[in-house]
């Protein structure tokens, strides 16, 4: 990535002379199975790149990947931080967190002048402004679809539920077996998604993820459901896009939002490489203030997960860290464990349960009662899954 290999690296190779860092990337799609093939060839890099969770557990479960906990600079990681990386147990911590995206809402900012809407902080305030939009007729209030389904569930249920269910409280309940997808917290962000069905695009059980990015950097819609990965894209697709972003809306009774704060990726240290000096004096680097400054501005809306200080250009980018000191945290309740049987697999029937709501073809119970017993059929908590 152009990124790397002119920002990032020669950054550190200033600082590190006598260190070279070779980038080798591979394509998203193929990289899982690439990685492996390369880890057991004894041919992968003395670097790794690890996705979040179970993958990354797996490598490191199979003894390619080493245990960073003695590593100068982890200390700058708080436990939700390292958790994508760590061991069930929390003990263990295996790649250095490099970045995590965060959920919110984008806002087309001359559409909700000239309709004069006020930025939501509360459900009813937020239903109001959608409403407001929808009774002008001019703009689709809310842009989302569920043809790929993902969006429903990770931009829809995975944005707004935190606060529901309490954040860290109620995911590791989950994990636990003490919460369920049909009751309490989880139950009630079911019926808030469905919620926003009225002011969804013409025809939205057809547009696929590209169509609403489309939709929203044309200027035909005032709300996006966001992941903070998109303001690059937007800041590419339409440079005079004026747009804002708004941190998911408190509820009756949860007054204080719990932001979902992603963990997205880290790196690892081969336990095969013949450089690990030099890598760990890179890797220690990755927890600096300067790295956390390069890449927090190369790419906006990936923020650096290590508690130190940097600065942000992008003000849409700056906007969500700020949700990051101002409130609580978690990320994405079926990412954790949950996830781990193929089929049922509890992620993929989120995705389905929230399309199908947002489509109106399950009630939000129906949803849950699902999704609660794909569960319940191969995970036994007190077993560990």
């Amino acid at each position: 990535m152009k990124i790397w290999r002119d920002i990032i690296l020669p950054a550190f190779e200033k600082k590190h002379p006598e260190i070279k860092v070779v980038f080798s990337p591979t394509a998203p799609t193929e990289y899982n199975a690439v990685l492996d093939a390369k880890l057991k060839a004894g041919t992968a890099g003395d670097l790794v790149a690890c996705r979040p969770f179970d993958k990354s557990l797996e490598i490191y479960n199979e003894r390619f990947l080493i245990a960073l906990n003695d590593l100068p600079g982890m200390e700058n990681y708080s436990e939700i931080a390292k958790a994508a990386w760590s061991t069930d147990d929390g003990k263990t911590a295996f790649a250095v967190p490099m970045a995590s995206v965060i959920h919110g809402f984008f806002y087309n900012k001359a559409i909700f002048k000239e309709l004069g809407l006020s930025l939501p902080k509360t459900e009813s305030e937020f239903l109001a402004v959608l409403e407001k939009v929808k009774a002008n007729g001019k703009y689709i209030p809310l842009v989302m679809g569920t043809k790929d389904q993902w969006e429903s569930a990770t931009m829809g249920y995975q944005n707004i539920g935190p606060t529901l269910w309490d954040g860290e409280t109620g995911r590791k309940d989950l994990i636990k077996g003490t919460a369920k997808y049909n009751g309490g917290g989880f139950l009630a962000a079911f019926e808030a998604l469905a919620k926003w069905r009225p002011y969804l695009p013409p025809g939205y059980q057809a547009l696929a993820y590209p169509d609403s990015q489309n939709l929203f950097a044309q200027g035909r819609g005032a709300i996006y459901p966001a992941g903070s990965w998109d303001i690059g894209v937007f800041r590419q697709m339409n440079p005079k896009l004026d747009f804002g972003a708004f941190k998911p809306y408190s509820f009756d009774g949860k007054t204080e939002p719990i932001i979902d704060d992603h963990p997205d990726i880290a790196l690892g240290l081969n336990a095969a490489s013949k450089n690990q000096e030099a890598a760990r004096v890179f890797l220690s680097w990755i927890a600096s203030p300067e790295f956390a400054q390069l890449y927090a501005n190369a790419l906006p809306g990936f923020f650096p997960l290590a508690n130190v200080q940097y600065t942000l250009k992008d003000p849409v980018a700056e906007a969500f860290l700020n949700w990051r000191k101002e409130d609580k945290t978690s990320f994405r309740c079926s990412y954790q464990i949950l996830s781990r049987n193929a089929n049922p697999n509890n992620e993929n029937d989120l995705w389905n349960a929230c399309a199908q709501i947002l489509n109106g073809t399950e009630t939000p119970k129906q949803a849950a009662d699902i999704v609660q017993k794909n569960l319940a059929s191969w995970y036994k908590p007190e077993q560990g899954g």
